[in-house]
């Protein structure tokens, strides 16, 4: 009898590792002697779920972009108070960069000579900008069908808005508080097009 196979049981199993593994050493720095040592296997048991370190590292990318969406799936299925738009603002409000894992995205940015890499992060990107422009879509009809800046220029900005904040967490440029009301209060003047 053959025996089973059990790639993607050990894929999943080992992609947090070895995507905690390029958020903190970055992706020139990480080995895939590190990720083997991490994960507690020899490096050619990656090889067998993975091509290449690179394809290890575009992994680690699509893990940022599905761990995100599940933090914030569960924010927005909870709680009778705000929208879902509104309840996610208030978790990253308080949660925003705190597992690191924007590092990864980050370290993206200095390999963009990759073309590969480059095409990964630019559809990164856009799989969040839409995620958050049905949110804000969403947001919009509960609130009576209130108008506003175009619903995917809203995405960007918040995009955007996360992106300085994990910038600001990360070099010490706001404190805490003073992140947690940049993305409370400006998310919320994005969300509703400057209302109060």
């Amino acid at each position: 009898m053959a025996r089973p196979d059990l790639t993607d049981e050990k894929r999943e199993a080992f992609l947090p590792i070895v995507a905690e593994a390029f958020a903190r050493l970055g992706y020139r720095r990480t080995t895939t002697a590190t990720l083997a040592k991490l994960c507690g296997v020899r490096e050619n048991v990656l090889y067998r779920l993975w091509p290449d370190k690179k394809a290890m590292f575009l992994a680690a990318m699509r893990y940022v972009y599905d761990r995100s969406v599940r933090i914030w799936e569960e924010q927005a299925a909870g709680g009778p108070e705000g929208t879902a738009a509104t309840r996610i603002l208030a978790y990253e409000s308080r949660h925003l960069g705190e597992l690191g894992l924007h590092r990864i995205l980050f370290a993206g940015l200095s390999e963009t000579d990759d073309p590969e890499i480059r095409e990964h992060l630019k559809g990164t990107y856009r799989r969040f900008e839409r995620w958050i422009r049905r949110r804000i879509e969403s947001h919009r009809k509960l609130a009576g069908g209130r108008r506003g800046p175009d619903a995917e220029l809203v995405a960007w900005a918040l995009v955007g808005l996360g992106t300085i904040a994990m910038v600001g967490r990360e070099i010490g440029l706001f404190p805490a508080g003073r992140r947690a009301r940049l993305i409370e209060e400006g998310g919320r003047l994005l969300l509703d097009g400057g209302a109060p």
